[in-house]
């Protein structure tokens, strides 16, 4: 029997063909339970990332006008098409939009990003927009 800390892969189909058996007595029931907690967390920090990415963009688009182009709004409709289907297939997600710190630690993400794409340190300590408006698809052309 492979182990966890062996071979992720092998242990994970073994673990599978076990519960398709049955052979309940032989599962590795801690290890199992961190890997669906790993889901989990893996779904949010997807999340995060991808709010970020579109963070990073609305404020290159509102603070570097002057370069707007198609990559940057291609980049916005993509993110946020992204988060919507992610939020509409995983419900429990929309939970963590109300998270402070959540928010916190993706705006950090992002000014950390747009900071390094544009040169600019002159961003906002806090997100300055409401969450409908920042998922909205059409407010990008109020900024």
């Amino acid at each position: 029997m492979q182990t966890y800390e062996d071979d992720i892969v092998a242990w994970a189909n073994e673990q599978a063909r076990l519960l398709r058996e049955g052979q309940f007595d032989r599962l590795d029931i801690v290890h199992i339970a961190e890997e669906i907690e790993d889901v989990g967390k893996s779904e949010q920090r997807e999340l995060a990332s991808r709010m970020a990415v579109l963070l990073a963009h609305l404020l290159k688009w509102k603070y570097r006008s002057d370069q707007r182009g198609r990559s940057w709004e291609g980049t916005i409709r993509t993110q946020r098409r992204a988060i919507a289907l992610r939020l509409a297939r995983t419900p429990s997600l929309k939970a963590i939009l109300s998270d402070a710190a959540w928010w916190e630690e993706t705006w950090a993400d992002a000014v950390a990003a747009a900071t390094l794409e544009t040169g600019l340190d002159t961003f906002p300590d806090n997100c300055p927009w409401p969450q409908a408006d920042i998922l909205h698809p059409d407010w990008l052309r109020k900024l």
